[in-house]
């Protein structure tokens, strides 16, 4: 090997030799046979006696000894670093690399060779990839844009039971949804007793041009108008079993309509701005105080237990929030009719624009989060803007005819790191103050509000969940300063689900529902009984 070795040095030291005359003195060579005689390559740096770490070519010696093993220094154990290095001792050093060298190559050769057929075929799938990514960079609509989808069958059916019967007043009262003397049930089971096929159409296209900020634009469409649950059917009875994907906008059924236009984008590290022509409460909130789904089955589930701290105010706004580590707080303003130019019956900040305005305080982790809300709440106006999916009838009169209403809110919730035996649990309480100048029933007159939801994931299959909620929806408690009426109006709604996971895209949940009271104090009179039980199947696309 030492002979092999001064061979293969020859050519090398000729090489550097070249641009200078060298006479036999200045070679050294008994020198370059000293530095070259090492038969050990050493295997760590700590080998050189004369190696400190403190040297300032410490760590480059290092990987050549490490990574190319390459370094054999002198036969006496030193490398000698501070010594001049002539230029056959340089020779030495860089074929003992070039020998590493080589042998690195044709182990790769041989590795090469023995997997030439596999990688020719990732050859092919790496160029397959590159024309499919080719393809759809010159055919995608947006490089900015995103497209997702959900479309939502729902197929169910409503039963009731009871004996209570109308008074003249609760007939009234109802708008002549049900006659006098006629029996609540038998009533809204002409309105809303049908089995029907429902469907709801989602489009959320999601923008960003700096990859932090948002301009989300929400498509919807539905046929759910004259259906069993939409709550904005003038000829339904029972608003309380309105489903949250019951959607048909004002323009009809199966009409495409542009429910959401937002822009979202950070102010320094911390603050996060939303600005909206079409925008909701809480798409401008840093936090949302529950974990159970908002898709399952009733509306009055949706609300965090508060439907009047977060009532879901859709229309024109802007908000702000602070977020830092797990502690946020949030700020909005909404007015429903704020596209309207009459101040009358529209406008930003006027006596027509039915706003609201939210302040939020929030702190959670991975686990456990809780909230607390307040909103101001200037009602839309007259029986018209009544909604009757989160209230009782006497409640929501109660919201239709205030010139205000105060509301704060409680909701949290907790869920374990691991799927198991223990459910999710979100919770909230709501409590709601009305103010009139016109009606003294409604001026100082109180609703509430609460429910607990449930969920279990991985039931019995992994990836399938079964949950059920139940709770108070708002509920007249109190009256105003003469206390006239003696609020009666207490009502339990209750649902159970399974979702069963059929794909990553597609789920079908079957569910019911009970409302025990859903009339509240209209259907009391006489402690005459009136419930509503409900069944359906949904089954969900996304994509």
């Amino acid at each position: 090997m030492k002979f092999f070795r001064q061979l293969l040095l020859a050519p090398v030291a000729l090489g550097l030799m070249a641009p200078v005359a060298a006479t036999a003195g200045e070679m050294n060579l008994d020198g370059i046979n000293q530095y070259a005689a090492s038969e050990d390559q050493v295997t760590s740096i700590t080998q050189f006696s004369d190696v400190q770490p403190t040297e300032w070519a410490y760590q480059a010696l290092s990987n050549l000894i490490e990574r190319y093993g390459c370094v054999a220094g002198y036969p006496d154990g030193t490398f000698r670093g501070k010594k001049p290095l002539s230029r056959w001792e340089a020779a030495a050093l860089l074929n003992a690399c070039l020998d590493r060298i080589t042998e690195v190559t044709d182990e790769l050769r041989r590795l090469l060779k023995e997997f030439e057929k596999e990688l020719a075929i990732l050859r092919g799938r790496v160029d397959n990839l590159e024309a499919k990514v080719g393809e759809l960079e010159a055919n995608q609509f947006s490089t900015t844009t995103k497209l997702r989808g959900v479309a939502t069958f729902t197929i169910g059916a409503n039963s009731y039971s009871g004996d209570a019967r109308a008074t003249l007043g609760e007939s009234i009262l109802s708008g002549d949804k049900v006659a006098p003397g006629q029996k609540f049930a038998d009533a809204a089971a002409a309105q809303q007793g049908a089995t029907a096929f429902n469907y709801n159409l989602d489009l959320f296209l999601d923008t960003s041009f700096t990859g932090k900020d948002l301009l989300r634009t929400r498509l919807r469409a539905g046929n759910f108008g004259s259906s069993p649950w939409g709550a904005a059917n003038p000829d339904n009875l029972v608003g309380l079993n309105a489903f949250e994907i019951a959607f048909e906008g004002p323009s009809g059924a199966d009409s495409v309509e542009v429910n959401r236009l937002f822009y979202q984008f950070p102010l320094g590290s911390s603050f996060t701005a939303t600005v909206g022509a079409k925008v909701r409460q809480d798409d401008m909130l840093a936090f949302w105080p529950s974990v159970y789904p908002a898709d399952t089955v009733l509306d009055i589930f949706t609300y965090g237990g508060a439907p009047g701290a977060y009532p879901l105010t859709l229309g024109s706004g802007g908000g702000l929030w602070w977020k830092s580590g797990g502690f946020s707080i949030s700020a909005n303003y909404v007015a429903v009719n704020g596209n309207v130019g009459n101040p009358n019956i529209g406008g930003i900040g006027t006596d027509g624009s039915a706003q609201t305005g939210t302040a939020q305080i929030a702190w959670n982790n991975e686990n456990f989060g809780i909230a607390a809300a307040y909103t101001y709440t200037t009602p839309q106006g007259g029986l018209a803007g009544l909604y009757g999916g989160n209230g009782t009838p006497l409640a929501n009169l109660g919201y239709a005819l205030s010139d205000s209403v105060n509301s704060v809110g409680i909701s949290g919730y907790w869920q374990p790191s691991n799927s198991g035996w223990l459910p999710s649990i979100s919770t909230g309480w709501g409590l709601n103050a009305h103010s009139s100048d016109t009606f003294d029933q409604i001026d100082g007159a109180q609703t509430q509000s609460w429910y607990v939801g449930l969920q279990w994931s991985d039931v019995f299959i992994k990836g399938n969940s079964f949950g059920m909620a139940v709770g108070q929806p708002t509920f007249f408690t109190k009256s105003g300063d003469d206390d006239v009426i003696e609020a009666n109006d207490g009502n339990y709604a209750w649902e159970w689900w399974y979702k069963f996971q059929v794909t990553d895209n597609i789920s079908i949940t079957p569910a019911i529902f009970y409302l025990s009271v859903p009339q509240g104090q209209f259907q009391k009179a006489d402690g005459d009984t009136f419930d509503n039980f409900g069944g359906l199947v949904k089954t969900t696309f996304r994509f």
